[in-house]
């Protein structure tokens, strides 16, 4: 929190995404707030904790990603995308036999090209990202205003 509060500072804000894996997003977010916050309480931050897993949030707009990385052309989202455990692994299985879903490779191809509007639609964990950026901005551009 230190270095991220040295890199936004001054007139910045801090946002902290991380996995929740098995624990409860919004238990877990209100925690790390509270501490993120005792380290750097003249910056605004937000804690956002992605449902089980960052993937999960691809996995809710998974047409989206029809023919990127290896995925197939016909893919279809799971019906509850955060409710699956290993999302990394869902993807690696719509992938062709041998190929391997890599987090330094996949991940960042695939956020540039997933629906976010269908990814707020199905996952509330990325839906609370984006209200949370749109907080964060408006209490920037406030900032600047002043």
């Amino acid at each position: 929190m230190q270095l991220a509060a040295l890199d936004a500072r001054p007139g910045g804000a801090v946002l902290v995404v991380l996995d929740a894996d098995e624990d409860c997003p919004k238990t877990l977010a209100a925690q790390l707030l509270r501490r993120a916050r005792t380290g750097v309480a003249d910056l605004p931050v937000s804690v956002v904790l992605a449902k089980r897993e960052f993937e999960a949030w691809y996995l809710a707009a998974a047409e989206s990603l029809r023919g990127q990385r290896g995925l197939p052309p016909d893919l279809e989202p799971p019906p509850e995308p955060e409710a699956i455990r290993g999302a990394k692994e869902w993807l690696q299985r719509h992938m062709p036999f041998g190929r391997r879903y890599s987090e330094t490779l996949d991940q960042p191809a695939l956020a540039a090209v997933f629906n976010l509007e269908l990814a707020r639609r199905r996952s509330p964990s990325f839906e609370k990202l984006c209200r949370e950026m749109a907080r964060l901005l408006a209490h920037l551009a406030s900032a600047a205003r002043q």
